[in-house]
């Protein structure tokens, strides 16, 4: 049987012909292209400008740590040690103090009529308050003694080299400083005051029990000057 001139060509051109048609179909996928093969950075033949660089990076990585563990152990608005930061301070200390038979005291402060202020003049308002306690709180002690904040109106001192009388009569200095500020506020006069407590740090101390303990001294001292305001008002 004689095959027709062309007839293999032919067929080649209608197969190839029907091949385009299926895949140009509407709804067909496109034929995935192969995915491109990635370039590699060129690597340094130079052993000693590869050891510079990576130092650098890692002197660069160490100091973004070291700012934030600075800004996670410090008050934003105070610019001080928050509870955080001050505990780590006077586990430090307490370790110090029993190694070395160290003396030290701690002083837990806290703000009166803080609260009255915010209600009355709003945040704002609170916040002055808080940052001139600060300031006349760093006025009153040394640069080796430690001021923090451990929360809302609440302060605390780590103060080196004091008996306990002297711890004493330190505490009432600190509180006669934060009376002594008067502030300002939608053209009224007010005063915040402070009441602080004392624990002394010795030998057997331990951070927890030494916050409990002047804490619990601070709201005696609180009640205290409460009754005191009162018997006052009540002579007026």
């Amino acid at each position: 049987m004689k095959k027709k001139p062309g007839g293999g060509r032919l067929a080649k051109i209608r197969t190839k012909a029907a091949a385009k048609s299926r895949t140009a179909r509407p709804g067909a996928k496109p034929a995935k292209r192969p995915a491109p093969t990635p370039r590699l950075s060129p690597v340094s033949n130079d052993p000693k400008r590869t050891i510079r660089r990576l130092r650098t990076q890692l002197a660069q990585a160490l100091a973004r740590i070291e700012e934030l563990e600075a800004s996670a152990d410090t008050d934003f608005l105070l610019d001080i040690p928050n509870r955080r930061g001050f505990e780590r301070e006077l586990d430090r200390s307490i370790a110090y103090i029993k190694r070395y038979h160290a003396t030290g005291a701690l002083i837990v402060l806290d703000v009166d009529r803080l609260k009255p202020i915010n209600d009355a003049f709003g945040h704002a308002a609170g916040d002055q308050v808080l940052k001139a306690v600060a300031e006349a709180l760093c006025a009153e002690v040394r640069s080796s003694d430690v001021i923090g904040r451990l929360g809302g109106d609440e302060f605390a001192l780590l103060l080196w080299n004091l008996t306990e009388t002297d711890a004493r009569a330190k505490a009432v200095s600190l509180e006669q400083a934060v009376d002594r500020l008067v502030f300002t506020f939608d053209g009224q006069t007010v005063a915040a005051g402070a009441s602080a407590g004392v624990a002394i740090l010795g030998a057997h101390a331990d951070s927890g029990r030494a916050l409990e303990e002047a804490d619990s001294a601070m709201y005696v001292r609180k009640l205290q000057r409460r009754q005191e305001a009162n018997r006052s008002a009540g002579k007026a």
